[in-house]
This record gives structure tokens, C-alpha cells and sequence, in this order.
């Protein structure tokens, strides 16, 4: 399953390039490096050295997979983590050289992680910055925070919410007040754009559609993209499909990879049971059955209590959805909170709650909206004067020289790293 990785300059709305975060080496100058020690010892040192420069990564990774057998794929970031740093830092190399084209020494870098990441990576990704690239100043920041930051050029967005990022590999229900991360409050679920993709896969396979088997998984990825929503009860819109099959189901046309031939198949219940594994994920998996706004809900819940109405303000960052899907979620989410109140006004007929209101929004730019949050604090004066920045000892003693709309942004810091280059 690929994952992407966003990279481009501060300042811009949308990222320069969009690759997938894959890379390939090159297999027979490693074997060479690791033949027996009795060999030509120069043949050996030089298959070493071409085996740490034949490399690619992206979109030209993975067509020079499916032409050559010399060269194997490597995945460096799994379920958000990285898992090969090795490979990390090769793809980083050609990120910085390849596609932005500039000197990392003249550079400040900002870097994005999920939330629950352990500190070591941090540690790791400091170290390649500074000791590999010799960057002048790093700030590694928590997704959600910037997600949070990006509404401030919108609208008035205060940098309160639970934002519910949904990845490819792992969704994270993560409640923000003020700035700072509640981390004790923090939620995973099993649940991500992958199992999307693998769902719509599988109902597309048990139908009996022709698609080419090595070709299946690219297919459900495009029609998740392009044909999938959210509707608002399951079982209307099967009867919906079921009266009039011809006016919601779609058609896909492909070509075989190897012989060239055209194909095509239908595209049915798959386009609204895709996204419902969201809402009932019992119809995807038995091992995790918590809906989506059930998991809000209970995260909201274990925030202290002071902050629990302004978290039921909650902001969507998602690449999978449509405008129906927010519908939904506030929907489910609404009768929760009511179904709760309306049982503590039964217990205490005295005291009766105020209603709490759910508003579930979304940035206009959602796809690029965790990006957009850092290019905007990346493109602040006072990030490029990163020491004063970053320096988490006194954090608020630039607040008078910083403009008002970011000035509560530096109580985020506390969620970064700041990572200075050590001597030796």
C-alpha cells in the first residue's frame, strides 16, 4: 500500500510534489557488497559505494520495480513510524536534491510527525538532519496542531478541537486545547484508508468482477477516489441500488498491464460500503467494532473537564471523504451527546444541563490541510529566526514581536523538538 510524502517551500497553499514514500535498490551491487571476504576486496568496495547510489525513489521507484528484477522495493514509513531509517535517509537525500533543489545548509527544515511517536525517532530524524544535511535549524511538529493552525487564514479558528486524522495506515482521534496535545486522551483505531482500499478489493473480488489480479489493488485505490461517499442509512441506499441499478452503478475501464487488453467491470454497493467501515466497522473486520464518533466521543470524554465543550468542536482532517461524510459524523456524534444529557437530566431532575453543541468542520484545503498549517508557521518571521523560535526554556519571550493571529501558536512548541546540532 503506498504512502505519499508532502514536500515544497513555505509559503505555498499546496505542496510542489506529491510522491509516493517508496524506494528502490538496487539488489545485485548489494549481494556483491556481501560475497565472501576472499574475493577482489576493490570489487567489493566498489559494489558497496554503487549499491548506496543506484537507488530511486517515488513514481520512478516503482517503474523501475515492474521493469527490472535487480531492483527491490523498500517501504521506510509503516502505520506512521518509521521503520528503515536507512532507507529514510535516502529518500530524504533525494527529496532535498532531486525534486527541491536546494542546499539543505541554507534551509530550515520543518518536519511532521503522528501523534504517539516515540521521542527516540525524533532523536533519529534530528540526528540525519543535522549530521547527514548539516541543516541550520529543524522543528519536528505534531500533525494535528498544524491541521488546527491552518484554519487561522479561513476563518477565526481557535486552536481548540479534536482533529480526527485519518491516514492510509492509521486513523488518530487527537484532542487539541490551546495548542497543546492532551496526550493522555489520545485515540487509535485500526481503521485507515488502506482498509478502505482492501474493502472495496474484497467486494469487488467476491462480486466476480474481471480485473486483472495484479492490477486489483490500484483499481479499488482509483475507485475509492473517484466513485465512493457517505450516505446517511445503509440500508435506504440499498434499496436505492436495488430499484434502479442503472443509475447508481458505474463503470470502470481499464487495460491489462501485460497483454493490452481493455477491461471493464461495475462499480455498486462498494461506492457508499467503502467509507461505512468508518461507522460500522463490524462489516469489515470483527477484531475492532468501536464506530468512528464513538471513539470521538470517548476521547472527548477522558480530556479534563473543563475543555470537553470546546473539543466537541471538531475539526476533519481527511483525504477520503466527502462533504456527506461530515454530515454523518456530526449526525452520530450529535446523538450521542444528546442520548447522554437526556439520561443525566432523568437522574438529576433539579439540575439540567445546557445543550452542547457539535460542530464538525472541515478546511477548505483538506487534503493539504496538515501541510498548509506548516507552510503557514514555516513562513512567519519569526520561524526563520528558528533560535529564538524553538527555544522551549522561555517560550513566550518573543510573544510582543510576533504578529497576533500566531502569536498563540508558540504554546504548540511544547509538542515539538528543538535539536541542536551537538560537537563532538
Amino acid at each position: 500500500m503506498l504512502r505519499y510524502t508532502k514536500l515544497g517551500f513555505a509559503g505555498n497553499v499546496e505542496p510542489c510534489f506529491t510522491i509516493p514514500t517508496v524506494v528502490a535498490t538496487n539488489e545485485s551491487f548489494s549481494n556483491q557488497s556481501r560475497g565472501p571476504t576472499k574475493g577482489n576486496w576493490m570489487a567489493q568496495h566498489n559494489a558497496s559505494v554503487m549499491a548506496d547510489l543506484d537507488y530511486l525513489i517515488g513514481e520512478d521507484a516503482l517503474q523501475r520495480f515492474r521493469v527490472s528484477n535487480t531492483y527491490s522495493l523498500s517501504y521506510p514509513v509503516r502505520n506512521g513510524q518509521v521503520e528503515n531509517w536507512d532507507a529514510m535517509e535516502r529518500f530524504w537525500q533525494q527529496c532535498i536534491f532531486n525534486y527541491l533543489r536546494c542546499d539543505p545548509e541554507d534551509h530550515y527544515f520543518l518536519l511532521t510527525e503522528s501523534p504517539l511517536t516515540a521521542p527516540e525517532n525524533r532523536e533519529y530524524a534530528g540526528e540525519i538532519m543535522f549530521e547527514t544535511f548539516n541543516v541550520p535549524g529543524l522543528y519536528i511538529a505534531v500533525q494535528p496542531v498544524l491541521a488546527l493552525a491552518a484554519g487561522y487564514t479561513t476563518s477565526k479558528c481557535e486552536m481548540t478541537g479534536v482533529v480526527v486524522d485519518v491516514g492510509d495506515g492509521a486513523t488518530h482521534v487527537v484532542p487539541v486545547a490551546d495548542g497543546y496535545v492532551i496526550g493522555g486522551s489520545i485515540k487509535s483505531i485500526p481503521i485507515a484508508g488502506k482498509d478502505v482500499t482492501q474493502f472495496v478489493q474484497q467486494l469487488m473480488k467476491e462480486r466476480g468482477e474481471h480485473i486483472p489480479p495484479e492490477d486489483s489493488l490500484e483499481v479499488a485505490r482509483k475507485v475509492k477516489e473517484l466513485y465512493c461517499y457517505t450516505c446517511s442509512d445503509i440500508v435506504k441506499e440499498f434499496n436505492k441500488h436495488d430499484k434502479d441499478p442503472r443509475k447508481y452503478t458505474k463503470q470502470w475501464t481499464g487495460i491489462k498491464p501485460k497483454t493490452g487488453v481493455s477491461y471493464t467491470c461495475d462499480i455498486g454497493y462498494e461506492r457508499f460500503l467503502g467509507p461505512e467501515i468508518f461507522f460500522h466497522p463490524e462489516i469489515y473486520s470483527s477484531d475492532f467494532i468501536s464506530p468512528l464518533p464513538s471513539v470521538i466521543d470517548k476521547c472527548i470524554q477522558s480530556a479534563p473537564i473543563d475543555t470537553r465543550r470546546a473539543l466537541y468542536k471538531v475539526r476533519i482532517v481527511l483525504s477520503i471523504c466527502s462533504s456527506l461524510f461530515f454530515l454523518r459524523l456530526q449526525r452520530d456524534l450529535k446523538k450521542i451527546v444528546d442520548t447522554r444529557i437526556l439520561a443525566s437530566a432523568a437522574q438529576l431532575e433539579v439540575v439540567k444541563s445546557q445543550p452542547i453543541q457539535v460542530n464538525v468542520v472541515s478546511h477548505p484545503i483538506q487534503r493539504h490541510a496538515v501541510w498548509f498549517g506548516g507552510s503557514i508557521l514555516a513562513s512567519t518571521p519569526e520561524f526563520y529566526g528558528f533560535d529564538r523560535l524553538c527555544r522551549l526554556a522561555t517560550p513566550k519571550q518573543n510573544m510582543k514581536s510576533m504578529e497576533p493571529a500566531f502569536a498563540e501558536l508558540i504554546p504548540s512548541s511544547k509538542e515539538c523538538i528543538e535539536i541542536r546540532k551537538l560537537s563532538h
